[in-house]
């Protein structure tokens, strides 16, 4: 009895030590990888995707944070500069990246992109100037949020896809599968926006900030928002009444917001014009709530793909 009790116990420690030094040369491969740091969720998506999980994928963006304020620690950083490939959004969106001193190759992902150039109000609202005074002064602007186009995402998959074959050359054939994978992905969610958005009744959306214009300028309806273009600028009672007027006079069954804007203004803006309100995702970042459940690119535009065709009466 004893003799089996001590083979028990011999056979069990072999196997935790079998599967430590697994553990540990699994936690040493990924130590080698090259590592990727990525800073809005769309791009990171395209990342994870094309490589599978033959590369470490550093998050500069923390899910659960907006992206407008954020700021990096000190580690973060630490890990960001040492990064064999550093891409993030550009055209505006990450003020703080100026600060960086890379030591290996840095994209910014805007300059391979198309960029929907913003009028003089928008330009005007995102750099804060609001008197006619200083509108000379503002220079031409793009709006950042050109993920939101799939044309975009095809270009930026297509130029992630590349920079990762030249880190790691022998995973070619696996980046490649992958990249045609994600590039089918997207043009398949194009024609369902097509398809979806083509026969609506109604024409406008109503939302917080205007993150939405790369949408409505691709499938044909309009936007009206309460704050313009900057998530930052405080409401005013005359855009509050101009939009409940809109909302009223346009039949809006839902008014939008962003999940890391306030939503204390476009919500007494609901209750007045007597609609719902809802969140749409303008995919700068995802939450908390939406990392957990593993939500990706794909998921979460198909779920925009039905909040704007609820809101529009799209048949």
């Amino acid at each position: 009895m004893k003799n089996s009790t001590k083979i028990a116990l011999s056979v069990s420690i072999a196997i935790l030590l079998i599967a430590g030094a697994i553990a540990n040369k699994k936690q040493e491969v990924k130590n080698a990888a090259p590592t990727v740091a990525v800073t809005t969720f769309s791009l990171y998506d395209v990342v994870k995707h094309v490589s599978g999980d033959t590369l470490n994928i550093v998050s500069i963006l923390p899910f659960g944070v907006d992206p407008h304020s954020y700021e990096p620690t000190p580690r973060l950083v630490a890990d960001i500069e040492k990064s064999t490939l550093v891409v993030y959004s550009g055209a505006g969106l990450e003020p703080w990246i100026h600060g960086f001193e890379f030591k290996n190759k840095v994209i910014d992902m805007s300059r391979h992109v198309s960029l929907r150039k913003l009028g003089l109000e928008e330009s005007c609202e995102r750099d804060h100037h609001h008197d006619d005074e200083k509108r000379d002064e503002v220079h031409e602007a793009f709006d950042p949020h050109y993920w939101l186009n799939f044309s975009n995402m095809q270009k930026a998959t297509n130029v992630i896809t590349k920079e990762l074959i030249a880190i790691s050359p022998k995973n070619e054939k696996l980046y490649t599968e992958n990249r045609d994978a994600y590039l089918l992905m997207l043009k398949n969610l194009d024609i369902e926006f097509k398809n979806k958005l083509s026969t609506c009744k109604h024409d406008v959306i109503v939302v917080n900030h205007n993150a939405f214009g790369y949408l409505s300028d691709e499938y044909g309806f309009g936007v009206e928002s309460l704050n313009g273009f900057s998530p930052e600028a405080q409401s005013n009672a005359k855009n509050i009444i101009r939009l409940i007027q809109v909302i009223k006079e346009r039949n809006v069954s839902t008014v939008f917001f962003e999940s890391f804007a306030s939503d204390r203004a476009i919500k007494g803006v609901a209750k007045e014009a007597n609609t719902t309100v809802d969140v749409l995702q303008a995919l700068g970042n995802i939450t908390a709530d939406e990392a957990k459940a593993k939500l990706t690119y794909e998921d979460i535009m198909k779920e925009n793909l039905v909040k704007l065709s609820e809101a529009l009466d799209c048949r």
